[in-house]
């Protein structure tokens, strides 16, 4: 399989201090492969390495790394490059609610440099590798909403929809290359239900029948890059937003989504 793991080979997976990024690392060491895990806490990172190589016998690095920040990931790509690397999972990234002109300017350029800037500097790190060797998998992690307009989640629709296009476009570019790309398209999804008093905006908004847990999302990727599966929708919302970005007009859904995540700015 172009996805199997390596004696000296590592997974690569950013934002695995928590969510679907720390899911997917568990679930890639359970598979057998050694990895390196990035986010910005490094703590937590430390914790999940001891796990990793407690639980599944399998090598587990760190680095401590804010990818929004240029340096940093010049640092890190530059790293992998010379690096063995299996798979790559574009995980990270973050999210902002309410009208563009009311937000944070740097957080606002943050955003992209990590949901987009990054997803393809890291891409572009590794993928060279990958293709001389004939063999590899890259996971996108974009989402539903790169498929549509969204006021008041403005840049993080068009950062998706930039990782939404960027993966599927390399899809044709890599065709019998043996290296697979698929691109996860995730609607909301937890490790747990949180107490009531603990809740967010999101949690009291979304119904618990609409999310999904993070530990069979990363299941439901691995398994549909391994098979280089184009794209992988799960939950019912998630799959709702795809064909509502997809067939209806932009000019009747943009409304309507736009009042729903300007409650999430009001939360936020």
């Amino acid at each position: 399989m172009p996805v199997a793991p390596r004696n000296a080979a590592r997974a690569v997976v950013t934002g695995a201090s928590s969510g679907i990024g720390m899911a997917l690392a568990r679930e890639l060491a359970r598979r057998g492969h050694s990895l390196i895990l990035v986010a910005r806490r490094g703590e937590i990172l430390d914790e999940l390495a001891t796990e990793l190589r407690s639980r599944f016998d399998v090598d587990a690095e760190v680095r401590a790394v804010d990818l929004s920040d240029l340096d940093a990931i010049g640092v890190l790509c530059d790293e992998l490059r010379g690096r063995d690397i299996s798979v790559l999972c574009n995980n990270a990234g973050i999210a902002t609610f309410g009208p563009v002109a009311d937000s944070d300017f740097e957080y606002e350029r943050a955003q992209v440099r990590l949901n987009a800037n990054a997803v393809h500097d890291l891409t572009l790190a590794v993928l060279p590798q990958m293709v001389a060797r004939g063999s590899g998998g890259i996971l996108m992690v974009g989402s539903a909403a790169g498929n549509m307009a969204i006021p008041n989640n403005a840049t993080y629709a068009a950062t998706k929809a930039f990782v939404n296009t960027f993966s599927e476009s390399l899809r044709g570019e890599l065709k019998d290359t043996g290296v697979h790309v698929t691109l996860l398209a995730p609607g909301p999804v937890r490790t747990a239900a949180p107490a009531p008093e603990d809740q967010s905006i999101v949690d009291k908004m979304v119904p618990d029948f609409l999310w999904h847990s993070s530990e069979k999302v990363a299941q439901m990727s691995l398994n549909a890059l391994r098979r280089n599966k184009m794209r992988v929708v799960p939950g019912t919302l998630s799959k709702a937003m795809s064909v509502a970005g997809g067939y209806s007009p932009r000019a009747a859904v943009a409304p309507i989504v736009g009042r729903f995540y300007s409650k999430l700015g009001e939360g936020d």
